[in-house]
């Protein structure tokens, strides 16, 4: 191929954009436009790089909508000039970040690869060179003059996974990230191979790239156990302006069946607050009315989050409360596969 793809890389902020000052021994942002100096090996890579940063780098702690919008209005605005994205943000709400880009893009036919470290760049035995190289690889392979992926995801310690699948498992260890419900999309060892099975394909004929920017975030999660009180159920689906409940349940989907709880749900409901069942396990999926204990649930219209992980069902619920869906067609659609994010 004689044409060397264009890849956009983001630095919003996170560990992986950190370099050690040895002499105070503190942490200080990394220019990106020095990127060479410090991963020589970058060079190798068959593809143009262009780096870009936030004006002022966060830390993923301070993350929320607006910078959701601000990485999607980047790549937006850049979208035709570039065959494949690659986006640094901090790796403890990668997942909130991915998930919800990954509904924010309709009918995207390029790579947008989420990715960060648990050292810093500089550091001796930093996860960041690794996982920086190996994703600008995956944004940039092409198979048919076309990129091999074309989904938002997140790669991390020589995996890639679906970004709207993942979640954080460990803050000290290189294997930060899994992904429970979903096989990994691409594995790196002496060779790259990706499980083309499992890639999201793009309709034929799709139209241009959608950017959905209305999100709504007057939600809450609300996780069950054992001895919750009706003061505290009820302190919370009685917030003011409150859209949305992800009601984190037990196993597959199971709760309380006492008739004060139920009714507390069944009002809020009717208050057109929409509610979500997710499990608080870390693997598995709901299977409402499974359980005497999700019977109710489903009778009074409580929604099936399947095998949606908390994550990703925030992020969806955001999306879809700023479509402003009747109750029937939030529903309808948060119970479908939209960016593969559900079994």
């Amino acid at each position: 191929m004689t044409n060397r793809p264009n890849i956009l890389l983001l630095y919003t902020g996170g560990t992986i954009g950190m370099v050690k000052d040895y002499k105070t021994n503190a942490l200080k942002a990394f220019d990106f436009n020095q990127l060479l100096e410090k991963i020589p090996e970058i060079e190798q890579l068959n593809c143009n790089i262009i780096p870009v940063s936030f004006e002022k780098p966060i830390d993923s702690s301070n993350m929320n909508t607006s910078y959701y919008i601000k990485i999607a209005e980047i790549i937006e605005n850049k979208y035709q000039n570039f065959d494949g994205f690659v986006v640094l943000t901090g790796s403890d709400t990668m997942s909130y970040t991915s998930s919800a880009i990954s509904f924010m893009f309709e009918n995207l036919q390029k790579p947008v690869i989420f990715t960060g470290s648990q050292l810093p760049i500089g550091d001796l035995r930093t996860d960041a060179k690794e996982n920086l190289i190996t994703s600008i690889e995956i944004a940039s392979t092409r198979k048919n003059n076309k990129p091999v992926i074309r989904e938002v995801c997140l790669y991390f310690e020589y995996k890639l996974y679906r970004a709207n699948r993942t979640t954080k498992i460990n803050a000290e260890q290189f294997e930060a990230f899994t992904s429970m419900n979903y096989p990994p999309l691409a594995e790196s060892g002496v060779h790259l191979h990706f499980n083309n099975n499992l890639l999201l394909k793009p309709k034929k004929n799709q139209s241009k790239l959608i950017v959905r920017k209305k999100l709504d975030s007057r939600i809450v999660i609300l996780k069950l156990y054992p001895g919750i009180t009706e003061t505290v159920v009820k302190s919370i689906i009685t917030i003011p302006n409150l859209k949305g409940i992800i009601l984190e349940t037990y196993g597959s989907g199971n709760a309380p069946t006492e008739k004060r709880f139920i009714d507390l749900l069944k009002q809020a409901i009717k208050n057109d607050i929409r509610i979500v069942n997710v499990t608080q396990c870390a693997g598995g999926s709901v299977l409402m009315g499974h359980y005497e204990t999700s019977v109710a649930l489903k009778k009074i219209g409580v929604v099936n989050g399947k095998d949606i992980t908390t994550e990703t069902a925030v992020a969806k619920m955001m999306y879809l409360l700023g479509e402003n869906l009747s109750k029937k067609d939030f529903k309808y659609y948060f119970e479908q596969s939209l960016r593969g994010e559900i079994g």
